[in-house]
């Protein structure tokens, strides 16, 4: 008998080396409960705590008009959508979500997916796989859905540097004007906060007859008077094609779509495997959204909250030198710059002050640039950010992390 390969010791290896270089992912046991956000009860150290990484960044996963719309389409429709969208579940509460996804956005139409990630990696594959010769141009920091929709589109493929319209531009004029080309970027990039080009990459599109794919899914619900995203709040949203975007941040649920062009939605709804062979929405899920988006669509007041509270967090973390990077949005990166470090932060954070952050270590970030996340809500008070700054300057002095200059 033949030895055969060790799986188990290969596996053991693996992990390992994550956990030596610091990397090992820990998921919190946590209780979200309704009425006490962005307070948890953590089953991890059995105490209530405070959550400042949530990307539920306007608490919407517990205001009353979406919990009473999920309750409606629960008692409604019952729990699930009984199939895929072509087989029994295209369901009437995802088809109203999908109509209002549209106007938000100003498209023809839209698609809804069961997650933003799926959204991206179906939308990306199938319209560079389905475009003849289609060249693709991706910022260097697009998110991993995207970069692993353009390589299931097996076509020819151009990495700009990030934020780089001159790059960009170069890299486009080394292709023949009559190819087909996309480019595709976000509106906001999470880790770091900034804000792309939007213009700049529209003016370089139209030159070169590219399509433009904006992911949007840290800005929608979250900027423009109707929460559209950034495209909206600087008047460019009829100038982008296809704009992606999440129901699982400022929208508090869960979901992804894409609003564009019937024509081109049409095309995705057709090909893409990744929305072929799922099973949709649930009706609950959906009917949730649209009470979301109409709520943010209508109020500016959890926005301005958020906001609000985002800049009273930068000044006062400035105030006493606890690093920040750079940022006009509502992100707020804590740097920290070694994996073992930032996850011994994170858990301090945790065990000793009640307060959850979770490290942000490679591959979400560059090796050296790990940090923390900070997410405020319009819901974390005065007192919890005087307790977050606090115990920020306590774990700071104990580890002898490198402070503002």
């Amino acid at each position: 008998m033949t030895d055969s390969f060790n799986y188990n010791a290969h596996f053991d290896q693996s992990l390992a080396r994550l956990k030596t270089e610091g990397r090992y992912r820990v998921f919190h046991d946590l209780e979200r409960r309704v009425g006490y956000f962005p307070v948890a009860h953590s089953h991890t150290t059995g105490k209530p705590v405070t959550v400042w990484c949530s990307n539920d960044y306007l608490g919407m996963g517990q205001h009353p008009k979406v919990i009473l719309a999920m309750r409606e389409a629960l008692n409604r429709f019952g729990a699930g959508a009984g199939g895929t969208r072509n087989i029994s579940g295209n369901h009437h509460a995802v088809v109203e979500l999908e109509r209002l996804l549209s106007r938000l956005h100003g498209k023809e139409s839209a698609l809804a997916f069961t997650s933003g990630y799926t959204a991206n990696e179906a939308t990306l594959s199938t319209l560079t796989s389905h475009i003849p010769d289609c060249v693709v141009f991706s910022d260097e920091r697009n998110h991993a859905s995207m970069i692993h929709g353009i390589r299931a589109g097996r076509t020819e493929k151009h990495i700009f540097r990030h934020n780089d319209p001159e790059h960009l531009e170069f890299l486009l004029k080394r292709i023949a004007p009559t190819q087909p080309k996309l480019i595709a970027f976000e509106s906001i990039y999470s880790m770091d906060g900034d804000v792309g080009p939007i213009k700049e990459i529209c003016d370089l599109a139209d030159t070169h007859g590219a399509l433009t794919y904006l992911d949007e899914v840290h800005a929608v619900g979250m900027y423009g008077p109707h929460g559209a995203g950034i495209a909206e709040r600087e008047g460019l949203m009829d100038r982008i094609d296809i704009i992606q975007g999440t129901l699982a941040k400022a929208y508090g649920l869960m979901g992804g779509y894409i609003a564009a062009s019937k024509r081109i939605v049409d095309v995705v709804r057709s090909f893409a495997p990744g929305f072929i062979f799922t099973t949709a929405l649930p009706p609950v899920l959906a009917a949730g959204a649209f009470a979301s988006i109409r709520h943010l669509m209508e109020s500016d007041t959890e926005r301005q909250g958020q906001q609000n509270n985002a800049a009273k967090v930068k000044a006062r973390l400035a105030d006493v030198g606890i690093p920040v990077l750079a940022s006009s949005t509502h992100i707020v990166p804590v740097p920290v710059g070694d994996a073992a470090q930032c996850k011994l932060a994170s858990d301090k954070l945790l065990y000793d002050h009640s307060i959850y952050v979770q490290p942000i270590n490679f591959p979400t970030v560059p090796r050296g640039s790990e940090r923390l996340r900070l997410t405020p809500s319009p819901l974390h008070t005065d007192a919890m950010i005087d307790n977050l700054v606090g115990a920020l300057v306590q774990v700071w002095g104990e580890l002898e992390l490198k402070k503002a200059a």
